[in-house]
């Protein structure tokens, strides 16, 4: 299992020192520019490329511009696999700028698949579609993860776990998130996402900002356990700890290596 971190300007001079072996990559964040740096990246790690905004559950045709961009990044970085998530960020009048859940019916699921094989046959790369958090857990013909298989079954995609949204629903809608996990079949499950969360108000949220909990790596341990997981990526966005700081949050990371 290779570990990494979510490339990020802030740990641009940690990451240089090549504490780990892989990067990911926010597409969006290289739409205009960095494409000296993606190239200089791409000769020192392996790359995955993560998007935010192609709103793969928005019905009808994909936003050609983005999708575009989107496999230029992915070109650029000479990407393993790309990914996205399991929602959409727009209708076809607004752009929500945020990630929203999808009703987990069968007739979204066929748009899901759609949309991937379409990102997946532009890109000439795997895709994988990440579990996001939600205030509100929505109902339909199916399970969340009944769901999940369907979209992988009709796309022939996979998963990227993010165990830190999962914890955190299973808490703010009273799951049990082991269960969830033994419900996706294991080899579709390519990479996970973990970061510390945060409890306000009796509510858990992620803002990609806390260092990783104990609850955290044993839920890790069981994605693990259960599937060939590839990859796991620590994900920080504000808050950026110092190198010791970082390292012992990749430290962490280090005993699911051999999870058994």
């Amino acid at each position: 299992m290779k570990i990494g971190v979510g490339y990020r300007e802030p740990l641009a001079a940690w990451i240089a020192t090549k504490p780990v072996s892989c990067l990911e990559i926010t597409a969006e964040h290289f739409y205009e520019c960095g494409e000296r740096r993606l190239q200089e990246l791409a000769r020192d790690f392996t790359l995955f490329v993560h998007g935010l905004g192609l709103s793969l559950g928005t019905p009808g045709p994909l936003d050609a511009t983005r999708l575009r961009k989107f496999a230029r990044v992915a070109d650029l970085a000479k990407a393993a696999w790309v990914s996205e998530h399991v929602s959409f960020t727009r209708t076809a009048e607004v752009d929500l700028g945020h990630l929203t859940p999808v009703k987990p019916t069968r007739d979204v699921a066929r748009i899901m698949a759609d949309h991937a094989k379409e990102v997946a046959d532009v890109c000439q790369r795997p895709i994988i579609l990440e579990n996001i958090t939600s205030h509100l857990r929505l109902t339909g013909e199916l399970s969340e993860t009944d769901f999940l298989n369907t979209v992988c079954e009709q796309s022939g995609c996979g998963l990227l776990v993010d165990v830190t949204n999962l914890f955190i629903n299973s808490r703010n809608h009273n799951f049990d998130p082991v269960a969830w996990i033994h419900e996706l079949r294991p080899e579709t499950i390519r990479q996970m996402h973990i970061v510390g969360y945060s409890l306000e108000h009796g509510r858990y949220a992620d803002g990609h900002a806390e260092p990783i909990q104990a609850e955290l790596i044993d839920l890790a341990r069981e994605v693990a356990r259960h599937a060939p997981v590839e990859a796991i990526i620590l994900e920080r966005d504000t808050e950026f700890p110092g190198a010791a700081a970082m390292g012992s949050e990749i430290a962490k990371l280090r005993v699911l290596e051999h999870a058994d």
